[in-house]
């Protein structure tokens, strides 16, 4: 059996087909991303992951051609993702949006579109503007660009639309209102964050879950040696041992066996490769338990320079 035909899928709430997995791409460095992509579909992935913010689409897309020129995939048998940034959450721009991230991936449809925050922002390059958030009463509220967002799924451009880093109260103010179902909610998650009561409505709602970070994204610029490390957890590491697999394996089934996307990043083929066998690794409820007694209120994510936002999530 090949890796491919190994792939879980989740059923989203319009009925279509997600892969359990992908590849993560956020801070991969450049002309290491093309690469990581065509590893990881060679090695059964087909789900990558990507967004306009982190600069490496066309390189996603030079990748994704070359595997599709090569016949080891046909562009309807991989899922991509990728996610709108803030600076086009105003609805004259969103087409614009969509259309830069295609034209980047070289691609004619996206599988997953998402809405990378709740928070609009404006461009600080552009002359006239202080800084990334807008002035009060000129913020674009998130459930007017969802509308726009709508409209692509009308015209064919996405197959589904999502968000991403929506809190409890966000995420029930948009589904109330939404057209066009929300089919995912991307945020962080991993054994040192609670989240179980975003992951309670998500699934309530038939949202399904996309958890970023699952090592507790270590390699972030802003890391410090302050930070708890999962990949240095002696309990991850006792439940690794007994189950004759590696730490980050047990923190990508974490997701898996609670029914939950994974996008873990790597540039590495054999961790990559290694990755992906995750989907063999079955974890126990009382396995689960011991994980989720790692939960210290870390959130490697913060977002944190946008806590004055009016619609900061976090």
């Amino acid at each position: 059996m090949s890796a491919a035909s190994k792939n879980r899928f989740i059923k989203l709430s319009n009925g279509k087909k997600m892969p359990i997995i992908g590849l993560g791409t956020w801070k991969s460095k450049p002309n290491e991303v093309h690469d990581a992509v065509v590893a990881a579909v060679k090695a059964g992935y087909r789900h990558i992951d990507t967004a306009f913010l982190y600069r490496n689409e066309s390189e996603v897309g030079d990748a994704l051609q070359e595997l599709f020129k090569e016949g080891i995939v046909r562009r309807e048998d991989i899922f991509i993702t990728t996610k709108m940034t803030g600076i086009y959450h105003a609805p004259s721009r969103v087409k614009e949006a969509i259309e830069l991230s295609l034209k980047a991936l070289k691609l004619d449809y996206l599988d997953l579109y998402l809405m990378h925050s709740p928070m609009a922002f404006q461009d600080p390059a552009e002359e006239g503007n202080d800084g990334p958030i807008p002035p009060d009463g000129e913020i674009t509220h998130y459930l007017d660009t969802w509308k726009a967002m709508e409209t692509l799924v009308d015209e064919g451009l996405a197959k589904s639309i999502g968000v991403s880093n929506f809190n409890v109260a966000q995420l029930e103010t948009l589904l109330k209102a939404a057209r066009v179902p929300c089919v995912v909610n991307q945020f962080e998650n991993h054994p040192g964050i609670d989240q179980q009561k975003l992951i309670a409505l998500c699934k309530s709602k038939n949202v399904a879950v996309t958890s970023y970070s699952p090592f507790g994204s270590p390699d972030r610029s802003w890391a410090s040696d302050k930070d708890p490390s999962l990949l240095k957890s002696p309990v991850v590491k006792g439940i690794a041992d007994a189950k004759g697999c590696n730490i980050g394996q047990v923190l990508i089934a974490y997701h898996l066996c609670q029914g939950l996307i994974c996008i873990p990043k790597s540039i590495n083929p054999s961790r990559i490769q290694g990755n992906l066998l995750s989907l063999d690794v079955k974890l126990s409820s009382e396995d689960i338990k011991k994980l989720d007694s790692l939960e210290c209120n870390f959130r490697a994510v913060p977002w944190q320079w946008f806590t004055k936002h009016p619609h900061y999530p976090f």
